[in-house]
């Protein structure tokens, strides 16, 4: 049987003291300064040692496990498991593993997540919030377990979070419309009532008023629950019943692509009988016969900040952090 590799080891290949090797394995280089060199260095020789830290003895001498529960809204959708993607590694990079879980949108489903990876000790979470979720928050705030939501927030909840501009993204997508010479514009949303789709609904009717519009905004809202039937429905309502919509807003990526599938379905040509803007990239789209023109998050720099703010917190901060990221339209030849 072979020798289990320790921390002596390393440091001795190293030429550095085990607790400078402990700093970086656990984490910790940046609070104590430790040279970039350095902490390449012991990380490539612990590599190469193959050195398996002994997760249980380290929880019982520090009071963490070195894990982070991630509760996400849809992992089957490309956003949401982009940025699982991108907290996995930046995690990573603080000597964190996530534990994650999917939703999908329920309260009682995200209960009994939240209550699974409390029993597996995470030392905090990153939760893409579900609605009716906001007591869920609270008690994990009331138990002092470090919480950042990401996407969205409760505005009755004062807690961390990393958001988009939702408002100032829609409103940018609505008037880049209007200045291309569209009137008659619609939108395609979600009936919720969390903050990051009332934000894009208000940006929206905002940029509506703004030129004088108020009299063609048409607001189509949806159930998350819906099927592509139902969704197709309230499509048709905007461009059927003499309505004439020259345009349509979509509010996020599902509904974008459910769109498209009732726009091909129903023969209308993009953007000859009607213009898209949707939410999100996807690399379908860039597969359109007309590339979408698209508001695109910032999923990097989002689940980056999310996981620094969750360190920080874990780490002992009380500084409560609420950080609104820019978008950025990409425009392309779905609304020329």
């Amino acid at each position: 049987m072979s020798k289990r590799i320790s921390l002596k080891d390393i440091a001795e290949k190293v030429g550095v003291s085990t607790a400078l090797v402990s700093y970086v394995l656990s984490g910790r280089e940046k609070e104590k300064r430790v040279g970039a060199e350095v902490v390449k260095k012991i990380r490539e020789v612990a590599r190469e040692l193959n050195y398996q830290p002994n997760q249980i003895a380290q929880s019982l001498r520090t009071g963490y496990t070195k894990t982070i529960g991630l509760i996400v809204a849809d992992i089957a959708n490309p956003f949401f498991g982009n940025m699982a993607r991108v907290i996995e590694d930046e995690a990573s990079n603080y000597g964190y593993t996530v534990v994650f879980g999917s939703s999908d949108e329920d309260s009682d489903k995200s209960a009994l997540l939240i209550d699974t990876l409390i029993n597996r000790l995470v030392d905090g979470f990153i939760i893409v919030p579900a609605e009716g979720t906001v007591n869920q928050i609270k008690s994990l705030q009331d138990r002092r377990i470090p919480v950042v939501l990401v996407d969205r927030y409760f505005d009755e909840v004062r807690t961390n979070y990393v958001a988009l501009d939702n408002f100032g993204a829609s409103y940018h997508a609505t008037s880049y419309l209007i200045e291309r010479g569209y009137r008659k514009i619609g939108m395609v949303a979600y009936k919720s009532s969390l903050i990051h789709m009332k934000e894009r609904i208000k940006g929206y009717m905002e940029a509506m008023k703004e030129f004088k519009l108020e009299g063609e905004i048409r607001v189509e809202e949806v159930r998350y629950d819906m099927t592509k039937n139902d969704i197709e429905k309230a499509i048709l309502k905007l461009v059927d019943n003499g309505n004439n919509t020259e345009a349509i807003l979509f509010a996020t990526n599902a509904l974008t692509i459910s769109g498209l599938y009732c726009i091909n379905k129903n023969n209308l040509k993009v953007p000859d009988n009607i213009a898209v803007v949707g939410f999100d990239g996807n690399e379908a789209f860039d597969l359109f016969y007309a590339p979408l023109t698209y508001i695109e998050q910032p999923i990097s720099e989002m689940g980056k900040e999310t996981v620094r703010v969750l360190i920080d917190q874990i780490q002992g901060s009380n500084k409560i952090s609420q950080i609104t990221l820019p978008h950025t339209l990409i425009k392309r030849q779905s609304c020329l």
